[in-house]
């Protein structure tokens, strides 16, 4: 019998040659006619799970053999994304928005590396193959139309709205949220299709925000009814029987507590300490047995698999186990019997384990003690009343906070990194709106139950691993050398200093660092910034170790009603404990299981804290929506190329855009997180306390802005060109000519650019007069892709889709802005933009004299569908403007080649189908060359051609001023397709880079 394994070996042997699946037929020598059928099968399975390649020739190997890199697909709003390879070794692969090939966010696809930086450094490819689509059904905006509709996808990684047809509205109406199932996914320049399948209620209702989001990760709520089924034939109480027949050991009689939260409801661990007669201390932990109830194969397992772990919103909780069982016969509730898995430390006087044992038991609850309350007993601050009732317990206690004081001591010792963040809650009303924002209190009794929570994972991990088991550990490899060289670099700034070099450094001496900004300004910030240079936390069936804890062993333990890699531990510690080892075929079946499981539980983990993000981050900017105008204190806790974030004491953060710093011009520092005048040497860095008002909210991307208080504006009707020199720009808003104005504007290699610093112009925000490498920008996110580091390389880019027709309200054009290559791209003006006319061909027609002109998102005219520059958060830096011919041409391509020439711009072209006028003639539609620039660009350094989708220089001026009164009916033809790409750049097309 031919296994998966044996033809992936074959194709792995490095004297192998692809072969085609009759020469493997050979190979294996099948001669049975049901033999080659399954054979055939096999085959195929391989092929589609992408563990074997099928190439040209159709002949087979395996990726790694075939310039092939398999990962998962991690996609950024501004329409690039990175290939995260599975091959933790393999760096990961930058891939250009025209190189994903409907791939979207989240697919397990395969990637071929076309291009590599000098140095071996960053890497580029194109997708070739999706393998598993991550996205099946898309949350959003519904926008109808009479005979079509789109949806505005809630993630802004999704940067193509999703096509609906009339027949798949299914009672939507414009404004309602709504779960789109997509039909057919995104190929060349047509849309992905999809039907609606839910409506969530309209986007402002109660509740629907947090429901948005439980559908946007995909979040299950509802349980199946055999999971429900098998969870309601659980007992509501344990019986003699059971514990006697199971040798349980009977903890009954000692004194445990649970020690939670007020509103804890699913209780998974008990504790108590004892004092033994020679001094030792013996700490017992105590957790529910959840794998007595949840047995292996069952769909309450394979349920609780699939959702990996509970998630924990703001008003609810999305719970990996029913309720009966959670809070339940499997939550330690008080003062009634519960089956638990134990483990009992005996620690000397140096806190050295020296005794331990792990073993099934049954206990009853002493009490349910809250961390408030023992807080109150332990410092004195608690009532009378409460002394009184709990009077019984007060030495156990102080016991405890004994033991868990030494125990920290200890950790601390050998070098344990202890982030103590400010954690918030958010306190929510009956419709779920934010009333207050409070801080998460981390007293002596919480940290009490975390040394013991830490010391029983510890011994566990270490019990299994000394057995050889298959186990499921907690690793935290050590830090990337050269981010952990950057942030040991950065602290220099502060006056700190990190002893040790790249991955020698040991967690004591980063520990250190923490002690010692322990209580200054700078605390929050650089204990964020050292843990964003560490790498995640994840689960792993091998035990590597925990860098933050500095322990050698670590696993989770403590939470199986939670997490699922707790209740396969149990399962796994049951099974020792009863047979007493484990058969050569369980451990070889258990042995192949725990990585599939651990990286699952992995996968599931970060999905459940993303969710829980995006709820505290909505939440947080509800609560902040009516306090606009309200002065704050804050601190500055990130400093980037485009703005530096602000921390409220509440834990609310804000963004003061660099554009709204209008007493002067300000340079980023990047190596020292610092914003610096131009004039004034004015600094803002990282750490500093300053004084803020709320400018501005954004619900939908869930965003707050700030203003400076006391900021004096710069002088009105001129600016100072970054290089110093010349005369200024004149007019009303620093530049004249940018609404309409009489006076021409200045002429320069990169469009409206003159002197050193480019020029960035934003309407309704002014956001605009910030520098970029390569002149000026005119998109509504700042840098093209490849942007996302602070820079944006390529010159200035204005370029819009063809606006949509009719859209409700008399808004016909939804245009996003220019977030891709110049190559065709499709770009869309961001939402905030007004809309215009219905039946407008473009949002404004276009000046199509295109002397080095540049749009920097300003479309002249009658439409209001004017782009906001250069003004998203990930948007492009300040750095000098790059003179040149080819100032228009990407980072990633070769400049000078796109539009950077002398000559005449050649205007764009549709590569399929001919173009956009005669496809529309074809159907019906008209004409529609009233979005055309006019005529075509004149010679002259960079010049671009702004016509558009239609051809430029195309249509008589009566036409080119109408505003295409066509242009609806075309669109309607062709909706289907959504937004169309054009495959010119506006300055000389460029062949796609493979």
């Amino acid at each position: 019998m031919i296994t998966d394994q044996d033809i992936i070996s074959l194709m792995r042997d490095e004297a192998y040659k692809p072969m085609s699946y009759k020469e493997l037929e050979k190979h294996f020598k099948i001669a049975g006619a049901e033999d080659f059928k399954d054979f055939i099968k096999l085959l195929n399975r391989l092929e589609e799970s992408g563990h074997v390649v099928r190439g040209g020739n159709d002949r087979y190997g395996v990726p790694e053999r075939m310039n092939l890199v398999r990962g998962r697909l991690q996609a950024h709003a501004k329409g690039f994304a990175f290939l995260i390879p599975e091959d933790r070794e393999h760096p990961d692969v930058y891939i250009n928005a025209h190189d994903l090939n409907t791939a979207m966010n989240g697919d397990i696809v395969f990637v071929k590396v076309t291009s590599r930086s000098q140095g071996g450094g960053r890497l580029e490819g194109e997708v070739v193959r999706v393998i598993t689509r991550a996205n099946t059904q898309i949350v959003g905006v519904f926008q109808g139309q009479d005979t079509y509709a789109f949806v505005i996808a809630d993630d802004k990684r999704m940067t193509r709205d999703i096509f609906i047809p009339q027949h798949a509205f299914n009672g939507a109406v414009t404004g309602q949220k709504v779960v789109v199932k997509i039909v057919n996914y995104p190929e060349g320049r047509s849309a992905a299709e999809g039907e609606v399948i839910e409506i969530l209620g309209h986007k402002d209702d109660p509740g629907v925000d947090i429901l948005a989001i439980v559908r946007k990760f995909q979040l299950p709520e509802a349980f199946k009814e055999e999971v429900l089924e098998e969870a309601d034939a659980a007992p509501d109480s344990i019986t003699e029987d059971e514990i006697v027949s199971q040798g349980r050991r009977d903890l009954r009689s000692k004194r445990i507590v649970t020690i939670d939260g007020e509103d804890a409801k699913d209780l998974d661990d008990a504790v108590n300490v004892e004092l033994l007669e020679n001094g030792h201390y013996k700490l017992g932990v105590h957790i529910a047995d959840v794998s007595y109830y949840v047995r292996e194969g069952t769909a309450l397992d394979i349920e609780a698999y699939n959702r990996g772990c509970s998630v924990y919103l703001t008003d609810r909780v999305i719970p990996m186990l029913p309720h009966r069982l959670s809070n339940g016969i499997c939550s330690l509730n008080p003062k009634v019997d519960r089956l638990t898995m134990s483990c009992e430390m005996e620690f000397d006087e140096n806190l050295k384990v020296v005794n331990h044992e792990i073993f099934t038991s049954v206990i009853k609850t002493s009490e349910r003690m809250t961390y408030t309350n023992v807080r109150k007993l332990l410092t004195g601050e608690a009532e009378p009343e409460l002394v009184e009732r709990y009077a019984y317990l007060m030495e156990d206690f102080k016991r405890m906070e004994e033991l868990a004081a030494r125990l920290r001591g200890r950790r601390m010792k050998r070098g344990a990194i202890d982030f103590d963040f400010e954690e918030s809650k958010i306190l929510v009303d009956a419709d779920g709106k934010p009333t207050d924002i409070v801080k998460r209190e981390r007293s002596v009794a919480e940290m009490m139950i975390e040394e013991f929570m830490l010391a029983a994972n510890e011994t566990v991990a270490e019990h299994f691993s000394w057995m050889k088991v298959p186990f499921l550990y907690r690793v935290h490899e050590d830090p990337d050398a050269e981010k952990l060289m950057n942030f040991m670099e950065f602290v220099t700034n502060f006056g700190y200093s990190v002893k040790g070099k790249g991955n020698s450094v040991h967690p004591r001496a980063l520990q250190s660092l923490l002690e010692d900004i322990k209580g200054t300004p700078e605390e929050t910030v650089l204990s964020k910034i050292m843990l964003r240079s560490m790498k995640q936390a994840r689960y792993d069936a091998q035990s590597l170790g925990h860098f933050g804890l500095a322990a050698e062993f670590y696993s989770h333990f403590t939470s199986p009603i939670r997490r699922y890699p707790d209740l396969i531990i149990h399962r796994v510690i049951r099974e020792v404990l009863e047979n007493g080892t484990l058969s050569d075929a369980r451990h070889e079946y258990l042995a192949s299981r725990m990585s599939d499981i651990a990286q699952q539980s992995s996968e599931r983990e970060r999905v459940a804290v993303d969710a829980e993000r995006e709820t505290e981050a909505l939440k947080k900017a509800q609560y902040m929506l009516d306090k606009v105008g309200e002065e704050f204190e804050g601190i500055i806790s990130s400093v980037t190329g485009f703005g530096m974030f602000v921390e409220l004491d509440n834990t609310v953060e804000g963004l003061i855009r660099l554009s709204d710093l209008t007493d002067d011009y300000y340079n980023f520092h990047e190596r020292q997180f610092a914003l610096v005048g131009e004039r004034t040497s004015k600094i803002y860095r990282i750490g500093d306390e300053i004084k803020v008002r709320v400018a501005r909210v954004n619900m939908e991307e869930h965003t707050i802005d700030f203003e400076l208080l006391d900021m004096k504006p710069r002088k009105e009707g001129s600016f100072s060109r970054g290089g110093g020199g010349g005369k200024p720009f004149k007019g009303a808003a620093g530049f004249k000519g940018f609404r309409g104005g009489k006076g021409k504007p200045e002429k320069g290699k990169g469009g409206y650019t003159k002197g050193k610093g480019g020029f960035s112009k934003s309407q309704g925000e002014s956001a605009g007069r910030r520098r970029n490498d390569g002149g000026l920008v005119g998109t509504a996110d700042g840098a093209r892709a490849g942007a996302g580091r602070g820079r944006g390389e390529g010159s200035a880019v204005g370029a819009t889709d063809g606006a949509r027709a009719g859209r409700d309200g008399g808004a016909a054009g939804r245009v996003r802005s220019g977030q891709e290559r110049i190559e065709g791209a499709a770009r869309r003006v961001k939402e905030g933009q007004e809309r215009s006319e219905a039946g407008r061909a473009r949002a404004g027609q276009e000046r199509g004299e295109g002397t080095g002109r540049a749009r920097a998102g300003q479309e002249h005219g009658e439409g209001s569908g004017r782009a906001r520059a250069a003004q998203e958060r990930d948007g492009a830096g300040q750095g000098k403007s790059r003179r040149g011919k080819g100032g228009n041409t990407p980072w990633s391509e070769n400049r000078g080649k796109a539009g950077g020439g002398r000559g005449k711009a050649r205007g764009p072209k549709l590569s399929e189908g001919g173009s956009l006028s005669s496809r529309l003639e074809s159907v019906g539609a008209g004409r529609t060359d009233s979005g055309a620039g006019r005529g075509e660009s004149k010679r002259g350094r960079g010049g671009i051609a702004l016509g558009g989708e239609a051809q430029a220089g195309g249509g008589s001026a009566a036409e080119r001023s109408s505003g295409g009164s066509d242009w609806a009916s075309g669109v309607n033809a062709l909706a289907k397709g959504g937004r169309r790409r054009s495959d010119g750049d506006g300055g000389g097309s460029k062949k796609r880079r493979r």
